[in-house]
């Protein structure tokens, strides 16, 4: 195929060439090899690219690879721990903690000399271990193929040393192949050689020096009475005498400082930083005598633990209080300043800082504890993006309070009015903001549900508007109107409460049932109170001037149609149509003794059915 496909190439190379030696133009000989050139790559590509599908279909070239078998190793798994470092040190503690030496003798490389001794070497190196062991069991790698170190076979890994007198003997293991277990790891025999020689250069602990026999022989949970009243001791004495100190040292303070601002400000951070201060110090005084009790390694790594997770505990107790202490008084120093604006932004920063706070306290005692954090953070993540799915509108109601409180739109003590309702923001947490109404109950608004709604805020003015317009009766003359609205323009004028450059008093319309008069004025203030009084004020002295005029405020008016007695029906019937006509002509009508319209007024009424005359009444009215 590939002979054709070249002759095919080479014979349109040859037509075109024979083509393009009559043809009397350049160009488009140029043009001709160009397509030549591109049918060459392509015969060639197609070559290469065929090749491997024709092999692939035939029988003969196909073969299977084999798949690479497992091996022994991979596929077996040590009941025992064994490995990896860690679980095989592990794994010996447990054992010799428990007494079971003929399991803990499973985990040590004896030769044919020490087979005979292995139960002693076992007892021997456990007593050691709790003496003098100081390495930390994390620390130790938990890989099956260890740690390279440098001057050790990789078949090496050092677990640890031996702190005695000064002199640091190193724990080894040594990695073999177990024909039922595959490649374990196991304490070397090098290191077995030298246990009974440690053994007996041990000395007594001070506490085996110190405390009765019968304490040291009485046990409790593989601890010795003694070991116990020591421990119980490093932590009431410390507890006690750092008790009696911070007592003492802040009365003596409390006694020098004069400065009574200074004086509350020690009572406040004593109040709130002496248990957590006190708990630390007794911790830090307690670990070092407690490692230093001689206590068994399981007990040890047990301890370690419980007093890592606890001084996290206190650290976390420690800055959530200075955090309190700090943001009461930033707050107290903002509330001087009239910020509240501020306000809400502390109190916000306040509880972000916390809630980090304790997160981070939380990972770190997981991570103590022997929770892998990793997983647990990616855990978190993909949860966090699954509530994220599944709690769209409570993030929109933290963001929406995080964008609230840095635009400054509201702050806690600001009237509002939003949407409909009016109150004083009592409150801006990160999911709502809570309102206390006119009517004393809490109004809890979705943060989110502010970007739909309109926010009116009467905290942010600093004048209040006075908008009313004044109804006086029909029937008040041209020289009451003049005089009525030069007293009050007068009125507004030498009001020292009103903005006299935009106040203005207009005589605006004569509508059907009145004279409107608008009276447009701002009070200086900022207080509702204030505002209330000042208003209340000015329209008893507007109240007075229209009085004096001899004019009146109108009353509402309403017109009674009245039908003769004797009226047929289809008369009846037809007066609502001829309403109009009897309008007009009302004089007339009243002058040849027709029924017209009688205007009366009369104050209103709660209901329709008050409003209609009975009919004795209408007789006697016509």
């Amino acid at each position: 195929m590939a002979v054709a496909g070249c002759t095919s190439a080479k014979g349109l190379e040859s037509i075109m060439v024979i083509d393009l030696d009559r043809a009397p133009l350049v160009v488009a000989r140029k043009l001709c090899e160009r397509l030549v050139h591109q049918a060459r790559i392509a015969v060639v590509l197609s070559l290469l690219v065929g090749a491997p599908s024709t092999a692939a279909q035939l029988p003969s070239v196909t073969t299977k690879s084999p798949s690479p078998a497992p091996s022994a190793q991979e596929q077996v798994s040590d009941p025992l721990g064994r490995n990896t470092p860690r679980g095989a040190i592990l794994g010996f503690v447990k054992a010799t903690g428990r007494n079971d030496f003929v399991t803990a003798a499973m985990y040590l490389q004896v030769t044919g000399k020490q087979k005979p001794a292995t139960e002693t070497l076992a007892r021997d190196l456990k007593e050691l271990m709790n003496r003098y062991f100081s390495m930390p069991i994390a620390m130790i790698s938990d890989s099956p193929e260890g740690t390279a170190e440098g001057g050790l076979p990789l078949d090496r890994e050092r677990a640890g040393s031996l702190n005695i007198e000064g002199k640091k003997v190193d724990v080894l293991l040594v990695r073999v192949s177990d024909p039922q277990s595959g490649r374990i790891w196991l304490i070397s025999s090098d290191t077995l050689a030298k246990v009974p020689e440690l053994f007996d250069s041990m000395e007594a602990t001070w506490i085996d020096r110190v405390l009765p026999e019968p304490l040291l022989k009485h046990n409790v949970f593989s601890i010795s009475m003694a070991q116990w009243m020591v421990w119980f001791a490093s932590i009431a004495v410390p507890l006690l005498l750092l008790w009696i100190v911070s007592g003492v040292t802040v009365g003596i303070l409390e006694r020098t400082v004069e400065n009574v601002p200074r004086r509350i400000l020690i009572e406040s951070w004593y109040k709130a930083l002496r248990w957590p201060l006190v708990f630390i110090l007794t911790l830090i005084v307690h670990i070092p005598v407690a490692y230093s009790l001689g206590l068994p390694l399981i007990s040890r790594i047990i301890f370690g633990r419980s007093a890592l997770v606890l001084l996290i505990i206190g650290v976390t107790w420690l800055l959530r209080r200075i955090i309190t202490v700090s943001f009461e008084r930033a707050l107290s120093a903002v509330q001087h300043g009239g910020n509240t604006g501020t306000q809400s932004l502390v109190l916000l920063a306040e509880r972000l800082l916390r809630v980090a706070i304790t997160l981070v306290a939380i990972f770190s005692v997981l991570s103590v504890v022997g929770v892998e954090t990793k997983t647990a953070l990616a855990g978190v993540g993909i949860g966090g993006v699954a509530i994220a799915f599944g709690a769209q509108k409570t993030v929109e109601n933290l963001l929406g309070g995080i964008f609230l409180l840095t635009d400054k739109v509201l702050a806690v003590g600001d009237t509002c009015r939003i949407g409909d309702r009016v109150g004083t923001v009592e409150d801006i947490t990160l999911r709502s903001i809570r309102l206390r109404t006119p009517e004393q109950t809490l109004l809890s608004i979705p943060a989110g549900a502010l970007s739909q709604s309109n926010v009116e805020n009467f905290a942010t003015r600093s004048k209040i508007l006075v908008h009313t317009t004044l109804e006086l009766r029909h029937g008040t003359t041209t020289e009451q109107l003049r005089s009525i609205l030069d007293m009050v323009r007068r009125l507004f004028a030498e009001n020292p409460g009103l903005e006299t450059d935009t106040a203005r008093v207009r005589l605006t319309s004569y509508g059907a049932n009145s004279i409107q008069i608008e009276l447009f004025a701002y009070v200086r203030t900022r207080d509702d109170r204030e505002f209330v009084a000042v208003r209340e004020d000015l329209l008893l002295h507007i109240g007075e001037i229209i009085e004096a005029s001899g004019s009146g405020f109108a009353m509402p008016a309403q017109l009674l149609y009245i039908h003769p007695e004797g009226a047929t029906h289809e008369e009846r019937k037809s007066g609502p149509e001829n309403q109009g006509h009897e309008w007009e002509g009302h004089e007339e009508s009243r002058a040849s003794g027709r029924t017209g319209e009688v205007p009366r007024t009369q104050p209103p009424s709660p209901s329709v059915e008050d409003q209609v005359l009975p009919k004795r009444a209408a007789r006697a009215l016509s």
